[in-house]
């Protein structure tokens, strides 16, 4: 059985978007290394509280890797050092007896802090408002059999599905680009026959929000792909592009 390890943590805290924020240190003493991150936090918050100090404020809620509110960039990687996880499936045995760990919200402008290491992804939810939907009646769930749907195309949707939310692809790229994101909430449908209808208009509409948020161009360097924690393929930027390159050249519509 491994022995519980003494960390010491840098934690940015920050009242809110609008003051000055700062590094604190904590010391987290007989953590157990089959705590997950998560539960090492609530740890140390739990004596914070007993203190009377405030607590550390940061977004969770499953905690299995699904819902995408772990945002925490930790020394220096969305997510944390481990590759094809989110925060919450982190666990501390990742980390060694007095290594000081560093931890910070996302760094983006679109995403502003609401408190501490908790920031506001909300614009991920008006690109998804703009677009990231099929509005027409498709009727109850058809047998699978029904529409043929080519086994790599259906698997290729799905990966694309996989999508979180969580927003490590904006953390990781230098130019705060979402187009990871955004792209494979567009590739999800128009690789599918259901999505078809609407395809060019939905991607006009998505990048068009994507840019209204504040978001950067994409770097090509791949960075959001290698933070993801659902490992998004970055072949669903070059196939958003193209769709929104075919939008714009014939396929134009009122967005």
């Amino acid at each position: 059985m491994s022995e519980n390890m003494n960390l010491t943590l840098k934690v940015w805290r920050q009242k809110n978007a609008d003051t000055k924020g700062n590094f604190v240190t904590y010391k987290a003493d007989h953590v157990s290394p089959d705590m997950s991150f998560l539960e090492m936090l609530d740890v140390v918050n739990e004596d914070l509280v007993k203190k009377g100090d405030d607590p550390i404020h940061f977004d969770h809620d499953c905690r299995e890797g699904i819902c995408g509110s772990c945002s925490l960039h930790i020394n220096g990687r969305p997510h944390g050092p481990k590759q094809g996880i989110a925060t919450c499936q982190l666990h501390m045995r990742s980390f060694k007896n007095n290594d000081t760990v560093v931890i910070e919200p996302w760094r983006a402008e679109a995403f502003p802090v609401i408190k501490d290491l908790a920031t506001n992804r909300s614009a991920f939810d008006r690109i998804q408002v703009a677009g990231g939907f099929v509005s027409v009646n498709t009727g109850g769930v058809p047998d699978a059999n029904v529409i043929p749907i080519p086994k790599v195309i259906a698997d290729e949707a799905f990966n694309s599905a996989t999508c979180i939310g969580c927003g490590a692809c904006v953390a990781a790229c230098k130019n705060a680009s979402a187009m990871l994101f955004v792209s494979a909430k567009v590739s999800q449908m128009a690789l599918l026959p259901q999505g078809q209808p609407e395809r060019y208009r939905r991607v006009q509409a998505m990048v068009a929000q994507m840019d209204a948020e504040g978001f950067g161009s994409c770097t090509n360097t791949g960075a959001c792909e290698a933070e993801c924690p659902k490992e998004i393929s970055i072949t669903n930027i070059a196939r958003m592009n193209r769709d929104y390159f075919t939008a714009k050249l014939f396929k134009e519509e009122e967005v």
